[in-house]
């Protein structure tokens, strides 16, 4: 199997996906914005469907350069190679998000003691993008090399044990501490999207683009009707609303759900995912299509994430949450167009962040 050195189709698929983040990451909080751009945590949004595309690149990719260097310098340096990323991910994403805890005196610390302190600092803050992707990473290594069924059925397990989990204690539990992204346990989950971008490149990789454009968006709809199928499991059955509409029906364990990292969520987000990078593939490889916008983000996407936190924090302060439509414009756009005028200065200067 061949391994290009890049795709211009899955940069600007990853390009979109950044400035989708950073559309969706800046509007959710003002009360004008419509209901299908937030992230509500009982179904699936437009602003859901964000994040799986980030771990659907990242399978992506990581089969793409790990088949290249197992080629070119063995499997157990490339697999090493990796999970020292991984780890250089979570350590950062630790170190951007900070752990839980917020002590206000030393007598408050050392009364809460080295046990509780450990036991309490990462159940919400540090497991957000970055560190859930370099969990999902991690667990997913020992797969990333293997024939497409054995990555499958090794997805399906993951889910499902997530599943069983949920249904034990982890569903409640993950309410109670208001986790983010699924939380300690969304690794599980969140490896459905990532093997799907792995599959894909498999796809590409075997057939071209005009090859791989029938059997993606197949796969693409049989997840998408899955998650969906599972949904309905809330009601032993009975059809809910479908994606990005609001739930009608008790929310559980079965219900499309960011915050609980839910089996049906992700794997409804995994086939949009590839629905979408099919869109890409059909404009921008078969097409001929580009946007400078998405090529720019696409090729920086780890800066652009760090840069849209610091410049959100330095717009939001003027931007109140019940700001008319046109003052929530104008700050995005300006705080738009810092954020990636900030990424375009480093890509010109050649300042590409990865790990």
């Amino acid at each position: 199997m061949s391994s290009p050195a890049r795709i211009a189709s899955l940069d600007q698929f990853r390009g979109y996906t950044v400035a989708g983040m950073f559309l969706v990451n800046f509007i959710g909080g003002f009360a004008v914005v419509p209901a299908v751009l937030k992230h509500h945590h009982t179904y699936c949004s437009y602003a859901d469907t964000i994040m799986p595309q980030f771990l659907f690149a990242v399978g992506f990719a990581l089969r793409l350069v790990l088949l290249r260097n197992a080629t070119r310098d063995g499997t157990g340096p490339a697999l090493r190679r990796a999970a020292l990323r991984c780890l250089g991910l979570i350590v950062l994403g630790f170190v951007v998000y900070r752990l839980d805890g917020n002590f206000r005196t030393w007598a408050a610390m050392v009364a809460a003691g080295p046990a509780e302190i450990l036991a309490n600092a990462f159940w919400r803050s540090p497991f957000q993008t970055l560190a859930h992707i370099g969990v999902t990473g991690l667990w997913v290594l020992p797969v990333i090399l293997a024939p497409a069924r054995t990555r499958l059925v090794y997805a399906a397990v993951s889910g499902l044990v997530h599943l069983g989990l949920s249904h034990l204690f982890w569903y409640d539990l993950l309410h109670a501490k208001r986790v983010i992204d699924g939380g300690l346990l969304g690794f599980l989950t969140w490896t459905i999207p990532t093997l799907a971008g792995a599959y894909a490149y498999d796809v590409v990789a075997q057939r071209g683009a005009a090859g791989a454009l029938k059997p993606l968006l197949a796969w693409g709809a049989a997840l998408m009707a899955a998650g969906y199928g599972v949904a309905c499991l809330n009601q032993g059955g009975t059809l809910v609303p479908p994606p990005f509409l609001p739930p009608t029906a008790p929310i559980d364990v079965w219900t499309m759900s960011q915050r609980a990292g839910s089996l049906s969520y992700l794997t409804f987000a995994a086939g949009f995912s590839l629905a979408a990078y099919v869109a890409f593939l059909w404009l921008v490889d078969l097409r001929g299509w580009s946007s400078r916008l998405f090529a720019t983000l696409g090729q920086n996407a780890l800066a652009g994430y760090l840069i849209h936190l610091w410049v959100d924090d330095f717009v939001k302060p003027f931007a109140p949450r019940d700001a008319p439509w046109w003052w929530v414009v104008a700050a995005f756009l300006f705080y738009f167009g810092l954020t990636c005028g900030m990424v375009q200065v480093l890509n010109r200067r050649g300042l590409f962040l990865r790990l």
